[in-house]
């Protein structure tokens, strides 16, 4: 694993002095005494570090290993999705296989809750957790590098600028996913796309696929390769998506201002309100494990694609802002109400609710938002038609 060292997930003989150092870090203390106590005055948290210090200490007294670790995680996993959810529903599990180490490639709406849904999933069905990749344009600082790298997160090079520095780290991070994968029999987590789809439209970036096919052998055939990487599409859907008015604001200044610059530590707050921001239903899709004859990775983006598409669970929240656009729905849907996991009866009240949440997004970017929970509709509409989103 040595040649792995800069990019993979700490092992459990690193766990104890990881812990430490964290502890030890005042920024850190800092950061959790600001999240804890969000209304204190700013000259009190300093003299509140020790407190925080002192309650951090016993929360993670007796970890050892990651798994340790990540039992503690589960508690806040499991109270975030009865705080802040309706409820997480689960289908196409009878794909997955508990013999098999599979590699996840999903839809991406939010930074951390993502894969924490998937993991929580598998883990409750009896597989082994995964190991996630977080881009290092997120790991700003060391403690939080410790903290990803802890709980299981590899690293994804988007820091290297230069053509060849870009290839290397893309190879690399392409051998490491290979081995981990057939070699170690680990559960990985990657992204359909560098970044989230903050305009509700799930397409797969090439790139992505063209990575995972830097490590085949010159002897071995993409199809045979990609079959040995056990590749699962997966759909997340959310009735309500916390950070979805900073998203429309987002490509709001995109549209007028043709640039958006992030304000400091924007990253941080949307990790934040993703966590702690009301999440309606959500539903957790899997789809059948790529095994196509494949040519070329085109062929793989576009099953990854229309999977992922065909795959994702319709919201209350996706119907009603569909209608304000377009007037009615597809009749499909108005007819079968399958994907639709809400009864007929309540519409008038989700209606009205996600009607309140509207009026809270400035005027000048309402139909963004409004476009941003429409566009799954229209993205499979398209796809009934052989056509892009």
């Amino acid at each position: 694993m040595n040649q792995f060292d800069d990019i993979r997930p700490y092992n459990d003989d690193e766990v104890i002095s990881t812990i430490d150092r964290l502890l030890k870090d005042n920024e850190l203390m800092k950061v959790i005494t600001r999240f804890r106590f969000p209304n204190m005055p700013r000259p009190m948290i300093a003299p509140m570090v020790p407190v925080v210090r002192h309650y951090v200490k016993k929360q993670v007294e007796g970890i050892k290993t990651v798994h340790d670790l990540q039992l503690v995680i589960e508690r806040y996993v499991a109270r975030m999705l009865r705080e802040t959810t309706l409820g997480l529903t689960v289908s196409g599990d009878e794909h997955l296989d508990k013999d098999k180490a599979h590699l996840f490639i999903s839809n991406h709406r939010d930074i951390v809750v993502d894969p924490a849904v998937v993991n929580w999933t598998i883990h409750h069905k009896g597989h082994h957790t995964l190991q996630i990749a977080i881009g290092d344009n997120l790991l700003t600082k060391p403690y939080v590098s410790d903290l990803m790298r802890l709980n299981k997160s590899f690293i994804v090079n988007r820091s290297a600028k230069k053509p060849r520095e870009k290839f290397k780290a893309a190879k690399h991070l392409s051998s490491y996913i290979h081995y981990a994968i057939v070699e170690e029999q680990e559960n990985l987590w990657i992204a359909q796309r560098e970044g989230r789809a903050k305009d509700g439209i799930d397409r797969t970036n090439s790139a992505v696929i063209g990575m995972l096919a830097l490590s085949k052998p010159k002897d071995v055939d993409l199809a045979t390769y990609i079959k040995e990487l056990n590749i699962v599409p997966v759909s997340i859907s959310y009735e309500r998506d916390p950070c979805d008015i900073a998203k429309a604001k987002e490509l709001h200044a995109h549209r007028t201002l043709g640039d958006y610059e992030k304000e400091e530590h924007e990253d941080a707050t949307s990790i934040a309100k993703g966590i702690t921001g009301f999440k309606g239903r959500i539903h957790l899709a899997f789809g059948e494990p790529l095994t196509g004859n494949y040519q070329d990775t085109d062929e793989i983006v576009d099953e990854l694609d229309n999977k992922i598409v065909s795959n994702y669970v319709l919201q209350p929240s996706n119907c009603i802002a569909y209608q304000e656009l377009h007037g009615c729905l597809p009749e499909d849907i108005v007819v079968t109400h399958q994907q639709i996991p809400f009864h007929e009866g309540d519409f008038v009240k989700e209606m009205q609710q996600f009607q309140q949440h509207l009026s809270e997004c400035d005027e000048s970017y309402r139909d963004i938002l409004l476009s941003m929970y429409a566009n799954p509709i229209v993205c499979q509409q398209s796809q009934k038609n052989n056509k892009l989103c």
